[in-house]
């Protein structure tokens, strides 16, 4: 089968499109044929070295962390798929999804949304759960408080513009002014554009700060935090986590987010892309071995929703 690995650090040259074995399921594993797989920030972090403090990767790996596809094997004792099966996951923490064939635990794998393709599918999970994680478990996001989403034209911006309002928030998005009907249309309330407006020195007052762009830490939205004053991050550095073990000490909670796989909390985002809650926004789709254009692109930081690699054609 073809994988996308690495074994060193460095620059797009370092991506490798190779030839492995292909694996077998053990018991209570199904084997995934991949349709789609995203590429996500962490990839190309991960491949400058620029994540190595605090996310693991063995080397040589394989990238990739969220994919759609069909069950194409099964394991002893799995009951809940069969070969055929179409299904969509996110990894545990050693990565792996940019192959054709990827073996996982059953209990990490969910049924694809019947409304969702291939490339929408493949694109939910990181996203999705990433923010999922801020809002309900870092964020404890309740009825009627009031969150702003900084860089809502993100992916996870995207989602968690969506997922605020789920959980029954009032959302502020910042974003461009370019993005704003697209964001709107997500259920934003109020929009800023970050190009003419600072929100940490304006007026409003937020029980959450969710910040995908990492131009905005804690110390800087401390003056707006109100309520709950919890700060998180998708661009977290040592730092970040070291003011965590903090925050019993001081007013404002400071979380960063290393997002993994978890069966149940996808089932979540399932049950709400199945009732329209959740959609998900893909903005290029790459072939397989486009690879290394697919991260460039992502590294510009132009993306308005997720890229995605197909391998329906290999």
């Amino acid at each position: 089968m073809k994988a996308i690995m690495i074994k060193r650090y460095g620059g797009p040259e370092v991506l490798e499109l190779v030839d492995l074995p292909a694996p077998t399921p053990k018991d209570g594993e199904v084997i995934v044929k991949v349709a789609a797989t995203s590429v996500n920030p962490v990839d190309w972090r991960i491949r400058d070295g620029d994540a190595k403090d605090y996310v693991r990767l063995k080397l040589p790996g394989i990238l990739g962390c969220d994919l759609a596809g069909e069950i194409a094997a099964v394991g002893k004792d799995v009951t809940r798929f069969a070969v055929g099966d179409p299904v969509f996951a996110m990894m545990p923490h050693d990565w792996g999804a940019h192959a054709e064939l990827v073996p996982l635990a059953e209990d990490m794998v969910v049924k694809k949304p019947a409304r969702l393709t291939m490339e929408e599918a493949a694109a939910t999970p990181v996203a999705a759960m990433t923010a999922l994680m801020g809002l309900r478990k870092r964020g404890q996001v309740k009825p009627g408080q009031h969150v702003l989403v900084n860089g809502a034209s993100s992916a996870v911006g995207m989602a968690a513009v969506q997922i605020a309002k789920a959980l029954g928030a009032s959302v502020t998005a910042v974003c461009s002014e370019a993005s704003f009907d697209l964001v709107r249309g997500l259920g934003a309330d109020q929009l800023i554009d970050y190009r003419t407006t600072d929100f940490a020195a304006g007026d409003d007052r937020y029980d959450l700060v969710f910040d995908c762009i990492g131009n905005h830490p804690h110390g800087a939205c401390a003056r707006v935090l109100t309520g709950s004053r919890v700060h998180v991050t998708t661009m977290p550095g040592i730092g970040t986590f070291v003011r965590q073990l903090f925050n019993p000490l001081f007013g404002v909670k400071v979380f960063g987010l290393i997002t993994t796989g978890s069966g149940a909390e996808l089932e979540f985002i399932r049950s709400l892309v199945e009732s329209g809650k959740l959609r998900t926004v893909v903005d290029k789709v790459y072939p397989f071995a486009d690879v290394a254009r697919a991260q460039e692109y992502s590294k510009t930081g132009r993306a308005k929703g997720k890229i995605v690699l197909t391998l329906a054609a290999s």
